[in-house]
C-alpha cells in the first residue's frame, strides 16, 4: 500500500482566509495549487499567457486572466494580479526554447508587487537546477557554481524576489516603502524534478532514448509535496528566505528508472556508458532545513514505492 501521510506543518498551519492569492503562471502544479486553495475558501486569481490557457483554468472553476511577460512595467502595474496579499510567481525559465528573459519577468513581476501597496509575500517555484555543477550533498547555503549562464539566470530571479521590498497601507492609506516590523517577505521554493499524476517517470522511456549518469542520485519531488510546501509557505510566518523542496528518497537514477519502467511494463531502460571520475560524489539535495522550519511531514517521503503502489 502507498505510505501516503497526514501532513503536520507549522503551528499556524492554515492560510487566513482573508488572504487572496495570486498565482502567475498557472499550469500543471499551479492548477493543483489553486484547487487546494479554493477547497480552503482562500480566494485565487490565477494568470496564464494566453487566452486559451485562461480560458480552460476559468472552465475548471479557476479565476484566471491573461498576463503576458515581459510587458510594459506601468501596465504591468496595474493587472488585478497584484492586488492579491500573497504572489506565487510559478513561471518556467524555458531555457530549452532558448529563452534567456527569466530573471528579467521576475524582476518585472516584484517590480509591480513593490509598487501595489496589497502584495504582502512572493513565494518564487525555482529550480534545484540551480545546483547544477555541485556534487555531493547540497543545501540552501552552500556556494553556487555561477559559471553557467542557467545557473546564474535562476540566480538573478531568486535574487530579486529575496529582495522584495513589502510596502503596506497606513491608516491613512498611503504606501510606506519600509519593510513591515523588518521582515523579509520573500521566499524561494527550490522544487526538485516533479512527478505525480500525468507525470509518472516511466513516460519518458517510451521514446527508448538513451539515459545519462544510472549512478546519479534521484532528486525529485511529488506535486502533493509540492502543493503542501507551498501552502506552508503561504501559511509561515517565518522571515523569508531559501528552501528545498525534495523528496527523502535516495536512490539511484538506474534503481528509480528500472521500477518506473516495470511499473508501466516497459522494457528495462538502457543507460549510456559513463566513466566515473574518481572522487566525484552523486548530488543530493537536502530537504533538512525545509522539513525543520516548516514542520512538515512529506506525504510521499517514498517515491520507490509510489511508483509501484501507484496513486
Amino acid at each position: 500500500m502507498n505510505k501516503a501521510v497526514s501532513n503536520k506543518v507549522t503551528s499556524s498551519a492554515e492560510i487566513s482566509v482573508g488572504n487572496s492569492v495570486g498565482i502567475v503562471g498557472c499550469g500543471w502544479l499551479g492548477s493543483a495549487l489553486a484547487q487546494q486553495l479554493i477547497k480552503k475558501a482562500v480566494k485565487v486569481l490565477a494568470t496564464r499567457s494566453n487566452t486559451d490557457n485562461a480560458e480552460q483554468l476559468n472552465s475548471q472553476g479557476i479565476e484566471a486572466q491573461v498576463l503576458s511577460l515581459p510587458a510594459e512595467q506601468a501596465q504591468l502595474n496595474s493587472h488585478a494580479i497584484f492586488r492579491q496579499h500573497c504572489l506565487v510567481i510559478a513561471i518556467t525559465p524555458q531555457f530549452r526554447q532558448g529563452r534567456v528573459d527569466y530573471a528579467e519577468k521576475v524582476q518585472q513581476l516584484v517590480t509591480a508587487a513593490e509598487e501595489s501597496g496589497s502584495v504582502e509575500k512572493i513565494i518564487l517555484l525555482s529550480s534545484s537546477a540551480i545546483y547544477n555543477g555541485l556534487s555531493g550533498k547540497v543545501d540552501e547555503s552552500i556556494t553556487l557554481d555561477l559559471s553557467a549562464d542557467k545557473v546564474a539566470l535562476l540566480n538573478q530571479a531568486e535574487q530579486a524576489v529575496l529582495n522584495f521590498n513589502q510596502t503596506y497601507s497606513n491608516e491613512h492609506g498611503f504606501n510606506d516603502s519600509k519593510p513591515q516590523a523588518g521582515k523579509s517577505r520573500g521566499y524561494v521554493l527550490r522544487l526538485s524534478g516533479l512527478v505525480g499524476p500525468n507525470r509518472h517517470p516511466g513516460k519518458f522511456l517510451l521514446n527508448g532514448r538513451l539515459l545519462k549518469s544510472p549512478q546519479a542520485i534521484v532528486n525529485l519531488i511529488h506535486q502533493q509535496d509540492a502543493v503542501g510546501l507551498i501552502q506552508a509557505l503561504l501559511a509561515s510566518e517565518l522571515d523569508g528566505g531559501i528552501f528545498n523542496g525534495v523528496s527523502p528518497t535516495q536512490v539511484t537514477k538506474q534503481q528509480y528508472y528500472q521500477a518506473a519502467a516495470t511499473a508501466l511494463q516497459l522494457p528495462a531502460p538502457v543507460f549510456e556508458e559513463e566513466a566515473i571520475l574518481s572522487g566525484d560524489k552523486p548530488k543530493v539535495v537536502s530537504a533538512t532545513k525545509t522539513q525543520a522550519a516548516l514542520n512538515y511531514r512529506f506525504v510521499y517521503a517514498d517515491l520507490l514505492s509510489w511508483l509501484t503502489d501507484g496513486e
